[in-house]
């Protein structure tokens, strides 16, 4: 098997695992939630596994990127971007801080939602700019 293909299936293996753990982790937010805080209980391991999704998904991202000498598509940007926003809105999300409530934390999700949808939308279109 070619090592490309090899890593274009972890890759997208990652993306796969971490859309899971996002809705499973999402739930938290909903069911069980105690002192404005997301449930409790199977916290250690969605988080732990999301860490290890997006870790996996970062490095083969970059492996990858390294593998087409950096020649990407403009779209790609806009897929870093996203990413990015992705990340810092789970990270306020999931933060333990009694000081972000609630609904705050459901603003959260709402916007990482947007930007996974968009990443995926993005991918799966690639669209030309310019």
């Amino acid at each position: 098997m070619d090592t490309h293909l090899l890593i274009k299936i972890i890759h997208m293996s990652s993306v796969a695992v971490a859309l899971i753990v996002f809705i499973a982790c999402a739930s938290t937010l909903f069911i069980g939630t105690q002192n404005q805080q997301p449930n409790p209980k199977g916290r250690i391991i969605f988080v732990a596994l999301q860490h290890l999704s997006f870790t996996v998904l970062t490095i083969t991202g970059i492996i990858l990127l390294v593998m087409k000498d950096f020649q990407v598509q403009s779209w790609f940007y806009a897929k870093i971007v996203l990413f990015l926003v992705l990340l810092s809105s789970l990270i306020k999300t999931y933060k333990k801080d009694d000081s972000i409530l609630l609904p705050q934390r459901r603003a959260g999700l709402v916007i990482s939602s947007v930007a996974f949808l968009a990443i995926i939308s993005l991918v799966m279109i690639k669209p030309v700019f310019g």
